[in-house]
């Protein structure tokens, strides 16, 4: 019985022990680390660009495979601070994306030029286009879709 009781007393004290809470200095410094944080992220998300496309996804129709088409995605700058570029990319290697490399001021414009090689491709065709910038999010998606008849 002696055994027993012992036992459950040290359990009880390990299980205290594992469940107390941070010092007051401690608590107070996660808690002033996380409204920095979110205060951050608020401030930049408010400042940020905005990338506003006209058209979000472009529908080439029918073509014969091993045709080439492009599209011009036209995008503005609707935020309050300049939108720069670092990647586009597609999910596929018969697509190729160039965009711009100097940055686009608030207020103005610009475009992503986007290659689809049918070459080898049949049928429904949905290529994503994923562009990285400093947006909140920083990525956003464009679709090249259409369909790739054979010859």
């Amino acid at each position: 019985m002696k055994r027993l009781f012992l036992s459950l007393l040290t359990a009880g004290v390990l299980l205290s022990a594992c469940n107390q809470t941070p010092a007051k200095g401690a608590a107070s410094t996660t808690a002033d680390s996380s409204a920095t944080k979110t205060a951050a992220t608020t401030a930049n998300a408010a400042t940020a660009p905005i990338m506003k496309f006209e058209k979000e996804s472009h529908d080439f129709g029918k073509i014969k495979q091993g045709d080439k088409v492009g599209y011009d995605f036209k995008f503005t700058n609707n935020g309050k601070s300049p939108l720069i570029i670092t990647d586009a990319v597609a999910s596929c290697g018969c697509t190729t994306p160039d965009w711009p490399k100097t940055p686009i001021k608030p207020g103005e414009s610009g475009l992503i030029k986007v290659v689809f090689n049918s070459a080898g491709k049949t049928g429904l065709q949905d290529k994503q286009i994923t562009i990285t910038a400093n947006t909140v999010p920083a990525q956003t998606m464009v679709h090249l879709i259409g369909e790739v008849l054979t010859k």
